[in-house]
């Protein structure tokens, strides 16, 4: 690497901090006095080095100071300077970067540390937290530490307001994300998408953790770090896959700490009390066969077939979009999402849905008799699961979405099977029978075949009635998005417009759609340093103005009858500047490159990625997010198996009939963001 300081700010940036870091040296307020050390500091350098500091656009809550550029004198006197990394305390867990100069060290804080310092024993005037605490020392519970995560029961990526625990208890909003409480400090993981989100919404008793930087530590290794060793740290074993579970659990126990399940109630609700939203109870429609492509039986039959193919009796399905399309209905029980709270157990003759009774139809009633399903009360799932193991189901599980709670329990009831076996037999065993990973017929009594859903792959593969039903609604979403654009490009030449009543007019246009059922998503309106922001919703008392000075990035979506639409433009409705040009150029280049690509039936996804990349590549700069994602068929408007993205541990091929979006983008924080998306 070059170390010369000739190289362009750009390029440094990349070379000393990677491409997903922002050179940020000081932070607003008070770290006022910091800056003017380091100031006093440089001045009295051997060298004629001095800095000039400017603020970039404003914008709410002015967090943090940007190096921008550099004196004239500066320029004058450069030499070969050296990038230095300062040994990180093994508390923090995080490296910082220093900047020797001939006058000294100048070290810069960690990227996790610029906005925020941890708190050293919580915030006496943070109620919320202060009363979660006190929980921890209740009668069966008796923990150190509590994990939040952002999921319900399914792992659903959004989900009902009532279940939004981590929302509630951080003030963080994103989608994405997992909080820790222990007795003394929280803290909040989250990815490149929230990083300037969650600087805005989390508290000074909140450290925030950005996931995916270098020397960030996961949240095991920061309990390990913090907590003394034998610590109890709890989680409600629902809202964790059961893969997620071990995960912790191998993490923690590295410095013997125990990982406690606490099944009976979630400690997040024990404070929300009354405030807390009521659960949904919107009724579930059929999604017609026109638009479906194919019946339930047919559905059903094939599954049975692969249940066959592995030696299994029995299959539990936890995801919602996978139960929704399996049985080819529709629901409201998540906001942007069709689908229903519900699990369904699929066995080699019959079948049954766990679902609340009062969200059924009759039309919806006829429709799972006619398809040989029957229903059970939701809150029997687990009645159902010991049942299953008492009659020695051996049962498919996918453990990267089933919940903890459901594995636990068939566990536990397979080992009560061999418990009770003993005492029948009077054998000796040699081996306990446990869960494992490859199903063996030979083994009497229950056992779990573990694998990915085979429900998830074959919802990818989309048929001709599915791929029909999303060009046609795309057409009549696109007729909708010209009004839209017609309206705002004169709207704006005339008055004063906000980020708000640009998404509220833009669903105003979808709705006279013919089969518009509701947004995909909630609409990403952003101008200028807004659009940095890359899951950025507008909220009334904070939002921006759209006008023709900035940059507007638009990310929208919609759930019709026949499809779900995502699409994102960004444009100016005046004269952008050159650097602005450039950008947007570079991702319309690499959007491009990706559209034109042929590649082999069967290519995993990652392998695609560095097209969308390269444009931007070569003038160091990226993206920290994914360039592409599945798309469901009036579902979810992100599913998988599939993707495009740099995270290469995705093996899932492409194949005809899957729906991906393409969006690479670029985001300058608090100046303007660019993104191009089409599915």
């Amino acid at each position: 690497a070059r170390h010369d300081l000739f190289t362009p700010f750009s390029t440094l940036r990349w070379l000393a901090l990677g491409p997903y870091h922002r050179i940020r040296w000081f932070e607003s307020g008070t770290r006022k006095g910091e800056m003017a050390m380091a100031a006093k500091a440089t001045s009295s350098a051997s060298s004629s080095l001095s800095f000039f500091f400017s603020r970039s656009t404003p914008c709410p809550r002015n967090r943090g100071l940007c190096l921008l550029n550099l004196s004239a004198s500066f320029l004058g006197n450069l030499r070969p300077r050296t990038v230095a990394a300062v040994p990180a305390s093994r508390r923090l867990g995080r490296p910082a970067i220093a900047v020797r100069c001939s006058g000294g060290p100048f070290a810069a804080r960690p990227s996790s540390e610029l906005r925020m310092i941890p708190s050293s024993g919580g915030n006496p005037d943070d109620e919320k937290l202060r009363v979660f605490r006190e929980l921890f020392s209740s009668p069966n519970v008796g923990i150190d530490a509590y994990v939040i995560p952002s999921q319900d029961a399914h792992q659903s990526e959004f989900i009902a307001e009532c279940f939004m625990r981590r929302a509630f208890i951080s003030g963080f909003t994103g989608s994405a994300g997992t909080a820790v409480v222990t007795k003394e400090q929280a803290a909040l993981w989250t990815d490149g998408r929230y990083f300037l989100q969650a600087e805005k919404q989390l508290s000074q008793n909140w450290i925030l953790m950005r996931s995916g930087n270098i020397g960030v530590p996961t949240t095991g290794e920061w309990l390990n770090d913090v907590l003394a060793p034998g610590c109890r740290i709890g989680i409600d074993p629902f809202l964790f896959s059961c893969d997620a579970a071990e995960e912790l659990k191998s993490a923690v126990s590295k410095n013997h700490h125990e990982l406690v399940y606490l099944y009976d109630f979630n400690l997040v609700d024990k404070i929300w009390n009354d405030s807390r939203p009521k659960p949904p109870m919107e009724p579930i429609r059929v999604h017609d066969i026109r638009y479906a492509g194919v019946d339930v039986f047919t559905k059903l039959s094939s599954l049975r077939a692969e249940l066959h193919e592995a030696g299994c009796t029995a299959i539990v399905i936890s995801m919602l979009d996978e139960i929704a399309w399996l049985l080819n209905l529709r629901g409201n029980d998540i906001p942007h999402s069709p689908v229903v709270y519900a699990y369904l157990i699929i066995e080699v003759d019959s079948a049954k849905l766990f679902v609340d009774y009062s969200k059924v139809t009759q039309e919806v009633m006829v429709h799972l008799e006619t398809s040989g399903v029957e229903l059970r009360p939701y809150e029997t799932i687990l009645s159902e699961i010991d049942s299953l193991a008492a009659q020695g189901a051996k049962l498919w599980l996918d453990t990267s979405t089933v919940n903890a709670a459901i594995f636990s329990k068939f566990k536990s009831a397979c080992d009560r099977h061999v418990t009770n076996l003993k005492k029948k037999t009077k054998a000796k065993v040699q081996e306990k029978l446990q869960v494992h990973e490859n199903n063996n017929s030979a083994i009497s009594g229950p056992c779990g075949f573990y694998s990915a859903s085979p429900v998830t792959f074959a919802k990818a593969l989309k048929n001709g009635a599915e791929l029909e039903g999303m060009r046609n609604c795309h057409l009549r979403d696109a007729a909708a998005l010209a009004e839209f654009w017609s309206w705002l490009e004169e709207v704006v030449q005339r008055t004063v417009v906000t980020e708000v009543e640009v998404a509220d007019r833009l669903l105003e246009f979808r709705s006279k759609q013919i089969g518009f059922i509701g947004t995909s998503f909630d609409t990403i309106s952003g101008s200028g340093a807004n659009g940095a922001i890359i899951h950025y919703k507008p909220e009334p008392d904070s939002c921006s103005i759209v006008d023709d000075k900035n940059l507007f990035l638009l990310d929208s979506g919609g759930q019709y009858v026949d499809g779900t639409t995502d699409i994102t433009r960004t444009v100016h409705f005046g004269e952008p500047t050159a650097r602005q040009k450039e950008c947007f150029t570079r991702v319309l280049q690499g959007h491009i490159a990706l559209d034109q690509a042929i590649f082999p039936e069967r290519t995993p996804g990652f392998v695609l990625d560095a097209l969308a990349r390269v444009p931007l590549w070569k003038i160091g700069l990226d993206y920290r997010h994914g360039t592409g994602h599945g798309v469901g068929a009036a579902l979810n408007v992100h599913e998988g198996p599939q993707s495009i993205s740099f995270r290469f541990g995705n093996m899932s091929p492409l194949r005809k009939g899957m729906i991906v979006s393409n969006e690479p983008g670029y985001y300058e924080d608090h100046s303007f963001g660019i993104r191009i998306e089409v599915l």
